[in-house]
């Protein structure tokens, strides 16, 4: 195993940036997810620490080894694609041992590496089946086993889950986390998706424009995102921005929100730190808005309301909103410590 260091990494297709003065850190053992936008350089950059793109400029460290002129094959990686690319032709078990059998690994060893792949993903009494006979869930598996197979220093996944609905993604995401813990390999992985991103990742890292502009561990990105990107991208956030004064943030509606640093002129406040009530609530930071949807969830329910032309989203608990009709203008309110200080 090894961590991996990418430093000053760039990658440009004439005059666009793919990736653009990159540098990350991944450490031993620990799974480290890419999150942006479509086009924001996170399939560039995992390809660049595999070894299918040649970066212009930048080092990328396996270990202690610079790879940057190191063939893909010696870099010993293992990649999961998106559409998994398992050969149709071949049963699982003979999928799972193509890699082994490339490198030579006698008969012998290559069948218990085998076993105890599929052990590992829990897929060893469906060897002998080929692919089609799998669901969607269980070819992703197979995908892992051949890539942990040959015993790869790193893991790369671009967007492994994308093709699953969403209640077989959410049971993936809980195995492939249990085997990157059991194999204890440094993991690498791509997704579009910020719920997948948070469950997954030790540590994640936010792309845009083929630059890394945030990085660090999900609860520190989540709460601290910097940026108003970051901020949106991340989970969903209310933006208010306003003047600077000694006591706080003036909000245009003359509001002023305190326990900001002075300077301060934009926040975000998170949907779930807010709380809906039809009378003035205690809490100074506190601002008055119309409700306009109610969006049931069960328990609780997602409240979309104008503030100044502004949509302002709360998760609040349904019961509590009974009597609240649309249309109404109540109040919402939030502890200090939940306000999010923002960059600009």
């Amino acid at each position: 195993m090894a961590d991996v260091q990418v430093e000053g990494l760039v990658k440009a297709y004439g005059a666009m940036r793919a990736l653009d003065e990159v540098t990350m850190h991944c450490p031993d053992g620990k799974f480290f997810g890419l999150l942006g936008p479509s086009g924001s350089g996170k399939t560039t950059l995992l390809r660049a620490i595999a070894g299918f793109v040649i970066p212009d400029k930048g080092q990328v460290s396996i270990g202690l080894e610079r790879v940057e002129d190191v063939p893909v094959e010696a870099r010993e990686i293992g990649m999961v694609f998106q559409n998994y690319a398992l050969f149709p032709n071949m049963t699982v078990a003979e999928n799972v041992a193509f890699g082994l059998q490339v490198r030579k690994v006698s008969a012998p060893d290559t069948a218990k590496r085998v076993a105890e792949a599929l052990e590992l993903v829990q897929l060893g009494p469906l060897g002998a089946r080929k692919p089609h006979q799998l669901s969607g869930g269980q070819r992703q598996r197979v995908a892992m086993a051949r890539a942990i197979v040959t015993r790869p220093r790193v893991l790369l996944l671009d967007e492994p889950l994308s093709a699953l609905d969403k209640s077989l993604r959410v049971d993936m995401q809980i195995e492939l986390k249990r085997i990157q813990r059991e194999v204890g390999i440094t993991t690498i992985f791509v997704t579009h998706d910020q719920e997948e991103a948070l469950t997954l990742s030790d540590q994640i890292g936010i792309l845009k424009e083929g630059r890394l502009i945030r990085h660090g561990a999900p609860r520190d990105v989540y709460n601290h995102p910097g940026d108003a990107f970051t901020a949106r991208f991340l989970g969903e956030a209310n933006l208010f921005s306003g003047e600077p004064e000694a006591g706080g943030l003036r909000l245009p509606d003359g509001t002023l929100i305190v326990g900001v640093p002075p300077g301060t002129s934009t926040i975000a406040v998170r949907p779930e730190s807010m709380t809906l009530s039809t009378a003035e609530p205690d809490q100074p930071n506190r601002i008055v808005a119309t409700l306009r949807q109610r969006i049931f969830a069960g328990a609780m329910a997602t409240c979309v309301l104008d503030w100044r032309g502004e949509t302002v989203k709360v998760i609040a608990r349904d019961l509590e909103l009974e009597d609240t009709p649309e249309a109404a203008d109540v109040w919402l309110s939030w502890p200090q410590d939940k306000t999010i200080v923002l960059a600009g």
